[in-house]
């Protein structure tokens, strides 16, 4: 009777053990590769799964998170033989866990290898001065090259970075020496063509200015014109009308030359001059009779010493 209970709890306990070794339950990111009698069968993604115990076998576990890759650091020769010490990461991701699994021992050790040998021939058909400045350029290239070598391990090259790249001491030194001038020379250009632009503005506001200048006196000079000729023709129709006046009455111009007369004389007796005699208008005739009467005088005079002659 006891034995037969132990035989029964031994059953038992041999198939939970069995049981519990088919069923599988595989998290969202993982796959698991699974082989029958050693050979593949097939590969579990996340979820619930039930293999067969003994005849089904786990062969790998990966996962098809991304995953990253360093790629030591090591020296490296570039093409204009200036020894730098690079590293770098690569990322990837399992594509094809078959491949992953078959045909490759290590997929991320010999990832880290592959990028170290493809990155000192990238850098070596390279001059530093690309190596520093084209960084995305090689980048690409890596992927390039990682990413048609990992497809046939079933891994997927995202990405590749170079982290960091270091040079020589007097190397950085040179180069410094060789920024420092590049910028000094576009600090000088900078202000060069600062100067000329300043030289340009200033000829061109001078021209602006000269141009408004001589707008200026045109507009001037046409006012002034319009001023003389409305003047001209203010002054024609005074006339026009002061020759109107005279047609039709003789005293006319007596009149505007005696008044003419009397301003004169008040703007003289006003005047603060004292070198100055106001007359008579009787006297200064008189005055102009006896001067008209001595020019005829003389001039008998000459007339008879020539005929006496």
């Amino acid at each position: 009777m006891e034995a037969t209970i132990t035989f029964a709890i031994a059953i038992i306990f041999f198939a939970i053990v069995i049981i519990s070794r088919g069923v599988k339950i595989v998290s969202q990111s993982d796959l698991y590769v699974i082989e029958r009698l050693g050979k593949f069968h097939k590969v579990l993604h996340g979820g619930f799964h039930i293999i067969i115990p003994i005849i089904d076998n786990v062969r790998s576990i990966l996962t098809s998170r991304e995953q990253l890759v360093d790629i030591n650091r090591q020296s490296v020769i570039t093409k204009d033989n200036v020894n730098i010490s690079i590293d770098g990461i690569v990322f990837c991701k399992v594509d094809d866990a078959t491949m992953a699994t078959y045909n490759v021992m290590n997929f991320k050790n010999a990832i880290a290898n592959l990028a170290m040998t493809t990155l000192r021939a990238e850098i070596g058909a390279m001059v530093l001065d690309d190596t520093l400045s084209n960084r995305e350029t090689l980048n690409a290239k890596l992927q390039t090259e990682l990413g048609s070598a990992a497809a046939n391990w079933g891994i997927k090259v995202t990405r590749v970075e170079i982290a960091d790249i270091s040079v020589p001491a007097s190397i950085e030194k040179a180069m410094n020496m060789q920024m420092e001038a590049e910028r000094e020379k576009r600090a000088i250009q900078t202000r060069a063509e600062a100067q000329k632009e300043a030289q340009i503005r200033e000829a061109e506001a001078f021209k602006q200015s000269e141009i408004l200048k001589a707008e200026a006196i045109e507009r001037m000079a046409d006012a002034k014109k319009y001023e003389q000729e409305k003047v001209a023709a203010g002054q024609k129709e005074a006339m026009n009308l002061i020759n109107e006046a005279m047609s039709q009455n003789e005293k006319a111009a007596e009149f505007l030359l005696a008044k003419d007369r009397v301003a004169a004389f008040k703007a003289l007796a006003e005047s603060s001059s004292t070198d100055k005699m106001i007359l008579p208008y009787e006297v200064t005739q008189m005055i102009g009779s006896t001067s008209v009467l001595g020019d005829a005088f003389f001039k008998g005079a000459s007339n008879t010493k020539a005929n006496n002659a």
